[in-house]
């Protein structure tokens, strides 16, 4: 890949009793978040809810994450990131905990299903936004911790449905939950033998206190992110991207491939999209480009793949090879966009900054996720994937037409330049000397 470093960044530290600490919290936590939705489907459905119950349980979820993840963004520039997330998983145990009862109990009422999943979002929007700075405090290699991350979390939603389809087959619905709240207690022991470094420097003590204090961080953070066109350019390309391609791309695929094929041919591609995210991590974990975010878009566009191979109607193992190269496209553009916010923005607001990027990178799945049926039910659905596949390549061109995002220079590469610049500056008053 052009503009590529291959000097020996990989030797960079990465790996330390920390580090695995965290990376241990971070993909056990996925495992059972990746359980999640077989237990919430199983577990109603067998309590006589329907298919829209199961949506409103997860919306609960999502809604609260979306909504309040920037004021976590806030709580994670003002407080101890590490004691949020032990906090944060401690309720999230609590919470589960709670709902694996009401359905060993037999006593599931949907309000309080929904009520449990709206606490979690919450809980999640406070942990979440700190995850962005302890990466760079725990590793100098920000880009191999990010990518190690990557690969472990790709290989926990592989294993998650399966080992949450055998617990409710051998248990119940309720055994996937016991399992799920005893993940968070995992993570949060992994998050309280933690030793986090000090912040790094640049870092700021809490400026003042009270709900004035409060919406004057909230406008910080926000000024911010504007300041910055690389990071605004790249969420509202997103926005796009998730109405038009991610949001539609999700439930569509799944009805045409059960429709089509059967729901094992829908878990074959499903499993073919898990595995190509594992090789696009390790492939994050090798490669170096000087340019992350130009060498991501590139990546990305083999996830239109996925989409056009379905819209197409090609056969299964053409499928799984779309989704395959699809995965991989994506997960090599997560970890150097997520390695170019944790480097590039400043560690005072970086809690911030990454929060307004969840926030912003979400908004919109719902509404493509929404609009998905009715497209469909318009257009057909095979056109509607056929064109997320075209809008796939838009989205990446326009990333690429973008000076601020195609021309960021990774940080290590610009510290070596100019330091390259001011040792051949000082050259000449060296042989003066002489």
């Amino acid at each position: 890949m052009a503009g590529t470093s291959l000097r020996p960044t990989a030797a960079r530290a990465v790996w330390s009793r920390d580090f695995a600490l965290f990376f241990a919290a971070r993909a056990v936590a996925r495992l059972g978040d990746t359980m999640l939705p077989v237990a919430l489907a199983a577990g109603l459905l067998q309590h006589g809810y329907g298919a829209g119950a199961v949506g409103l349980a997860m919306a609960a979820t999502a809604a609260a994450f979306a909504g309040l993840v920037v004021f976590g963004g806030v709580l994670a520039d003002r407080f101890s990131t590490r004691k949020l997330m032990i906090g944060a998983d401690l309720v999230r145990l609590g919470t589960q905990a709670l709902a694996a009862a009401l359905f060993f109990s037999g006593h599931v009422v949907l309000w309080q299903i929904c009520a449990i999943g709206f606490a979690n979002g919450v809980a999640g929007a406070v942990f979440q936004p700190g995850v962005a700075s302890t990466v760079p405090r725990l590793a100098s290699d920000v880009q191999g911790a990010n990518g190690a991350i990557r690969v472990a979390e790709s290989a926990a939603q592989l294993a998650g449905p399966a080992v949450a389809g055998l617990l409710v087959g051998f248990a119940s619905p309720g055994g996937v939950f016991a399992a799920h709240a005893t993940t968070y207690a995992v993570s949060a022991l992994c998050l309280l033998l933690l030793r986090l470094p000090p912040p790094a420097p640049g870092s700021r003590a809490v400026s003042g206190r009270g709900s004035k204090a409060f919406r004057a961080d909230l406008v910080q953070g926000w000024r911010e992110f504007l300041a910055r066109r690389w990071l605004w350019s790249v969420i509202a390309v997103w926005c796009v991207y998730m109405i038009a391609v991610w949001g539609p791309t999700v439930p569509l695929v799944a009805t045409e491939v059960v429709g089509e094929h059967g729901p094992r041919a829908y878990g074959l591609v499903n499993s073919a999209l898990g595995a190509g995210t594992v090789v696009g991590g390790l492939l994050a974990l090798r490669l170096r480009p000087v340019r992350m975010l130009r060498a991501g878009a590139i990546a990305l566009v083999g996830f239109a793949a996925f989409p056009a191979s379905v819209g197409a109607g090609l056969g299964v193992p053409a499928m799984a090879a779309g989704a395959a190269v699809a995965g991989a496209g994506m997960s090599f553009w997560g970890v150097m966009w997520a390695t170019s916010v944790q480097t590039q923005v400043p560690p005072d607001v970086l809690n911030r900054i990454h929060a307004y990027d969840v926030a912003g990178s979400l908004a919109m799945m719902p509404v493509g996720q929404a609009l998905a049926g009715p497209a469909a039910a318009a257009l057909g659905a095979d056109r509607v994937l056929l064109v997320a596949g075209v809008t796939s390549f838009a989205v990446c061109a326009a990333l690429l037409l973008i000076p601020a995002v195609r021309g960021l220079v990774r940080v290590d590469a610009a510290a070596a330049g100019s330091s390259g610049t001011a040792a051949a500056a000082a050259e000449p008053s060296r042989a003066q000397k002489c």
